[in-house]
Formats: C-alpha cells, sequence, structure tokens
C-alpha cells in the first residue's frame, strides 16, 4: 500500500500522517492539509458494488488513512454508522422524477454532516492512542447550523475530548439553535455570536493561530483540533457516500457501470462539493459537478468568471446552511488548481483577507472545467419544493430544493443526456415553517413546533427521533457574545 501523507496548502514543510493531520485539525501555517498525492481506487466498481456503506467506507478511508490499520477502520466504521441512522442502508438514493436524490439526513441530527461527524470522533480518539498524546484535545468549531450539533453528537462525553461551538444567533433555524442550546454533555459548550457564519469561522480561524493562546494551552495540557471540513478528517469519510450512491444507481439498473452522472451539489462553504471531486479524481465516474448556491451566490460567480469577491450584499435566506461568503474548502481546490504553488494560493488567501478578494488564472479557469455552477432566488427555492411535493409526493428541505431547481436549470441549458444526482443534505423536518410556507399552508407566527407536527400529517411521515419535543426540552446553553470576543469565551471555558 502506498502511504498517504499530508501537507498544508500554504506550504508549511511539514509532512504528516494522517493521524496527525487529523490531531491538528489546520496547519500551523494557517493552511488546510491535503493529501500529498491523490489515491486512486484499484478495485473494480463491480466489487465495489458488492459491499455494504460499512465496507466501501473501510475501503475508501483506507486509501487516505494509510497510518491506519484495517481493524481500526473497521472498527471507527463499524462503532459510527450503527442503529443511530434510521436507514439500514445508511445513505438511500431515491428516484424524484428523472433526478436521483442521496438522502443524507437519516443520522441522529437529520442533516448530512452526521456522515462525517459519527466517525470523526473515533477516527480523533484512535489517532490520539496513535499518536501517544497524553493532551486533552479542544474541539473549536464554528456552524452555519448543522455542524455544530452534529460535533457535539458526535463527541458527546468522550474523555479527554471538549467541544465548543459557535454559531450566529441571528442566522440559523429555531430548530437548528435548540438542538444546541438544549444538547446535553459534560464536555460541551456552545455560544450564539453576534454575526453570520463568516465571522464565527474567521473567529475560529483566528484563535486557532493565536500564538499566546495556544502557548497558554500548551501550559494547561491542552490542544486545539476542529470538527469543521477545515479537518481532513471530516472531509474524507463524506468521499464514501458518492462512491455509495453512484453503485446504488447501477445496482437498481438506472445506469450502467462506467456510465458518467453529473452531481449536484447545495454548497456553501465547499466542502460537500470537494469530496464529490475527490471522488472524481480517484476515478468515479462523475461528469460535472454542479455548485448549486442560494442568494449568497459568490461560488456561482467564481465558478462563472474566476474571480471570487466577498465584498457583497449578505443574505439571510431560507437555506441557512449556505449563508456563507467566505467558503474554507475552496483553498483545497485553488491548491490542485495551481499545481500545488502554495505561494500563489497563500497570495490569494492574503487578498481574499486583505482586499476581500481575489481573481484566478485562465490557466486555472481551464482547469475548472469539472465544475459548473448555478443558483436559486427564494423564490424559485420554494417553488421547487411546491413542484416536487405535489408532482411526486417527496418533500424536500429548503437546501435541497435550491439544489433541485440548479439541476432543473442545467438541465435545460444543456441537454447532456446524463443522469443526475442531486445531493439531499438535510430533513425538511429541520425547517418545517419555510418548507410548509412554500406549499402555502401559514403557521400562525412561524411557529415551528406546529409546523412539525402539520408536515408530519401533510406528508404522511413520521417525525424524526432528532426534533420531536424539542421545544419542551431545557436550554442548557444561552451565552451569546460579541464577535470580537470569542477568544474570551475560550478562555473562560479553559480556565486559562
Amino acid at each position: 500500500m502506498v502511504e498517504i501523507l499530508y501537507k498544508s496548502t500554504r506550504g508549511s514543510s511539514e509532512l504528516l500522517k494522517s493521524s496527525e493531520a487529523i490531531i491538528k485539525g489546520i496547519a500551523s501555517d494557517g493552511g488546510l492539509y491535503v493529501p500529498a498525492h491523490m489515491p486512486k481506487i484499484d478495485c473494480p466498481l463491480e466489487e465495489l458494488g458488492k459491499l455494504n456503506y460499512k465496507e466501501l467506507a473501510v475501503k475508501v478511508l483506507g486509501k487516505f488513512l494509510t497510518d491506519f490499520t484495517v481493524e481500526e477502520l473497521s472498527s471507527c466504521v463499524s462503532r459510527a454508522y450503527d442503529d443511530k441512522f434510521d436507514d439500514l442502508k445508511i445513505a438511500p438514493v431515491k428516484k424524484v422524477g428523472d433526478a436521483y436524490f442521496l438522502e443524507l439526513f437519516h443520522g441522529p441530527t437529520i442533516a448530512f454532516k452526521d456522515m462525517a461527524l459519527s466517525i470523526l470522533p473515533h477516527l480523533l480518539t484512535t489517532a490520539i492512542k496513535k499518536q501517544n498524546l497524553d493532551k486533552e484535545v479542544v474541539i473549536l468549531t464554528a456552524t452555519s447550523g448543522d455542524t455544530g450539533k452534529a460535533a457535539l453528537e458526535g463527541f458527546n462525553n468522550i474523555d479527554g475530548i471538549k467541544v465548543i461551538v459557535f454559531f450566529p444567533e441571528h442566522g440559523v433555524s429555531e430548530i437548528q439553535k435548540l438542538q444546541m442550546k438544549t444538547h446535553k454533555g459534560n464536555n460541551t459548550y456552545v455560544f450564539g455570536i453576534e454575526g453570520n457564519f463568516d465571522d464565527a469561522q474567521s473567529g475560529v480561524k483566528k484563535i486557532f493561530v493565536d500564538k499566546d493562546i495556544n502557548k497558554a494551552l500548551s501550559s494547561k495540557n491542552y490542544m486545539f483540533s476542529s470538527a469543521n471540513s477545515i479537518n481532513i478528517g471530516r472531509l474524507i469519510p463524506q468521499i464514501v457516500y458518492y462512491f455509495y450512491a453512484y453503485l446504488q444507481m447501477a445496482e437498481e439498473k438506472n445506469i450502467l457501470l462506467g456510465e458518467k452522472i453529473n452531481v449536484v451539489v447545495p454548497t456553501g462553504n465547499f466542502g460537500n462539493i470537494l469530496a464529490g471531486y475527490y471522488a472524481k479524481e480517484m476515478g468515479l465516474p462523475i461528469n460535472k459537478l454542479i455548485c448549486a448556491s442560494n442568494e449568497n451566490k459568490v461560488l456561482y460567480d467564481f465558478i462563472k468568471t474566476g474571480i471570487y469577491d466577498r465584498k457583497r450584499e449578505f443574505h439571510m435566506t431560507s437555506s441557512p446552511s449556505m449563508d456563507i461568503l467566505i467558503s474554507s474548502n475552496l483553498e483545497r481546490l485553488l491548491y490542485i488548481l495551481t499545481d500545488e504553488n502554495y505561494d500563489e494560493v497563500k497570495s490569494m488567501m492574503e487578498s481574499l483577507n486583505k482586499n476581500g478578494e481575489y481573481e484566478i488564472s485562465d490557466i486555472m479557469k481551464e482547469k475548472m472545467m469539472d465544475f459548473a455552477s448555478q443558483y436559486a432566488s427564494e423564490e424559485e427555492t420554494k417553488t421547487a419544493i411546491k413542484k416536487v411535493f405535489e408532482k411526486y409526493d417527496y418533500l424536500m428541505d429548503t437546501h435541497t430544493a435550491v439544489a433541485y431547481s440548479a439541476y432543473e436549470k442545467y438541465e435545460a441549458e444543456n441537454k447532456d443526456n446524463n443522469k443526475y444526482l442531486v445531493i439531499s443534505t438535510a430533513s425538511p423536518y429541520k425547517f418545517p415553517v419555510n418548507v410548509l410556507e412554500s406549499l402555502d399552508v401559514s403557521i400562525e407566527q412561524s411557529d415551528e413546533y406546529a409546523a412539525i407536527e402539520n408536515m408530519s400529517l401533510i406528508s404522511k411521515t413520521k417525525i424524526p427521533y432528532a426534533v420531536k419535543d424539542i421545544n419542551k426540552k431545557d436550554i442548557i446553553h444561552n451565552k451569546v457574545c460579541d464577535k470580537n470576543n470569542m477568544i474570551d469565551m475560550v478562555k473562560e471555558v479553559l480556565n486559562i
């Protein structure tokens, strides 16, 4: 087996084993860890098609996490993808009209972040043992709504680990907020911030590289790590479900093995679609990766023009997990597009930080041909939800509806005869008011709990355990801080 080591997108000379990269989360120079070279799948698709989700996960993860034994990976996978998922397939594919939906919301928090954050804690604790660390790990993460609860759930009450989550107080749905604020755990801490997700994410990154706080951490025998997809241990498990979805489509005779498909991904922080790109680079037959944006269409514009410009109005939409103007994982793609020129990547990141924008070269634009982009307005998102429910009796959440709208637009413009896989990232029960409003069902005073009950009746589906009676749970975390005071909250939690 070829050993895969990890290096920073910004030029640090260190080469780390996968267990070391997972523990650190973010490189010392502020860059993100990437594989020193991309592994390929050397097993025929016919053979992979015989595997269940757990077996496939061990196979794919083993290509990247080469310092983990098969036994270690199998243990991590078995503990991650167990009966906390309410579907035996873990990530089933459903045919809806002419499209295929990969449902990634069957985990404990009914959003796609469960797919990676169910296994990351096990990868991390295994990595800590492998590295013989005697430090307590502090998981520091920012969330636009879903990562936070998934991290709290995944790392809950694990010895030797503390979890600190920051989220935009006024930038998530009420259900998302309550999932975090009512979370019980003796090692978990949640803070709302006065600001948006970009503020939370930028604040976390600054804390990671702050020399003074890292010195204080070391003196108290702590070290930082991350549960965001900036952590390579969060990103790599997401590759698995792209393979699994493709193989399901083939098993159902919807495609022939080897036939290319288009994949439509509702995208905010770029991690999910990047995992799809990694799958394609490994050998999965993907034609186009279609980046679906909401009204915060910074990625749509970037893919169309090659100019990344965050200097624009920030929109709070009905798909809040995509309300992002700084897409961290895009840095990993830039590293590939520049032929691993870390000076160029560093320059672009500095320009984004100082000037709010950068532009890629013509050569890089040509290399972006694997990607396409579309976006959906708020009205188009609502229309998609209503149309699909009335026509196919299938209820989408707002993020999936953005992707569906993008699929329809792209298909109408291109008609390339490929089948389309739409990535469904959350259950409609996570955004009940917005979904029901799209169906022209009025909810008095935007009551999300009444909306949940109504949604169950209208859709003839069972209310997921993750949100059932959530309004009756006690609020555990109620602190809100200014975006500039996040570091003070971390110091308070850690007593440093």
